[in-house]
């Protein structure tokens, strides 16, 4: 091998590694960043799942759906909680400023809201199944 190969071999290498490197910070940053905002969040996912609010949603919920005949599906995402009612879905999102629920159903917008956790939850329940 001569010295000029070798050279551009070198050269090729250093290039790769400084992309390799950039992809990495950005990456890293990244992390960082999605970390900062779970820590942030870490006391109303707290608050969300060991709260009072979540077992009265949960209890009134039930209690609707089965008026209804319907039966409301409880999942647990992570931090997430999902209810599903047929076709309607409810998510409840800690985020650093609150509680968000997220209100879906057919033929009509997504709808969101940041939640007061000490507020009555069976208004919550009535907003999405009534």
């Amino acid at each position: 091998m001569s010295f000029l190969d070798s050279l551009e071999n070198n050269l090729k290498a250093l290039e790769s590694r400084e992309e390799a490197a950039d992809g990495n910070r950005a990456e890293r940053a990244r992390r960082q960043t999605e970390k900062a905002q779970a820590l942030a969040a870490a006391p109303f996912a707290e608050r969300l799942r060991t709260g009072r609010f979540t077992q009265d949603l949960l209890l009134h919920a039930t209690q609707i759906g089965f008026r209804q005949r319907t039966k409301v599906n409880i999942t647990w995402i992570g931090a997430t909680l999902r209810l599903d009612a047929r076709e309607k879905r409810l998510e409840l999102r800690p985020t650093p400023e609150g509680v968000l629920a997220v209100l879906t159903a057919p033929d009509t917008p997504e709808r969101t809201q940041l939640l007061d956790l000490d507020s009555p939850a069976e208004t919550l329940a009535q907003t999405w199944l009534g």
